[in-house]
């Protein structure tokens, strides 16, 4: 009885040596060549309002990958024109909506779509589509489309070695920004609420 146990004990040792074993020698998996990013509005949302305390309320954040120029030309090359891009890398472009906006004149319900583009050398179709988690622009379903709006291309300030996006304020909401190498968008985002721009009256 005691030689059972005994083989038994053995047995269930050398069990956990190889579970721990394996659990040691698993490698995690290496860096992303395109990181994954966020961009809040308002900006730095998490530490500004949550940690300094400072006023403000979530309206929208971005969830993008940013791959990198690395030497190569980028649009109307790697991006190629007239086709959907899914705005980065990896995973399309993610963008949430945490109240009603505005955009190609359109009023968007707040809630989360997937972000697509179609670049040409003077402009970009920007598309908001319901489909969410979405592996690059694949699977990308027309049908599904919220809105589409035409936005201008215009020359960066900077050469942007990464892909980027970020929330700057407007005065009827927020611009979301886009930009890679000397080429940048601005999506104008308005709240729902805000009013619209009105002519002046003449005199």
């Amino acid at each position: 009885m005691n030689s059972a146990k005994s083989i038994l004990l053995s047995v269930c040792l050398m069990a956990t040596a190889t579970w721990a074993s394996a659990q040691e020698n698993k490698k995690m998996p290496p860096v992303d060549p395109s990181p994954m990013d966020m961009a809040y509005f308002p900006v730095m949302y998490p530490y500004v309002c949550k940690v300094k305390g400072e006023p403000g309320t979530l309206v929208a954040r971005a969830i993008f990958s940013r791959p990198q120029k690395k030497g190569r030309p980028i649009f109307g090359n790697l991006v190629e024109y007239g086709k959907v891009w899914r705005l980065g890398a990896n995973e399309a472009t993610e963008v949430e909506f945490f109240r009603p906006v505005t955009i190609g004149g359109k009023t968007i319900p707040k809630g989360r779509y997937t972000l697509y583009a179609i670049p040409t050398e003077s402009k970009w179709t920007v598309i908001l589509n319901k489909q969410t988690d979405i592996w690059g622009a694949y699977k990308y379903e027309p049908q599904l489309d919220v809105v589409r709006t035409d936005v201008p291309v215009t020359e960066s300030p900077e050469e942007l070695e990464a892909f980027t996006m970020v929330f700057e304020k407007a005065p009827y909401g927020a611009n979301l920004l886009m930009g890679w190498d000397r080429t940048q968008i601005s999506l104008p985002v308005r709240w729902a609420d805000a009013p619209a721009a009105t002519a002046k009256k003449k005199k």
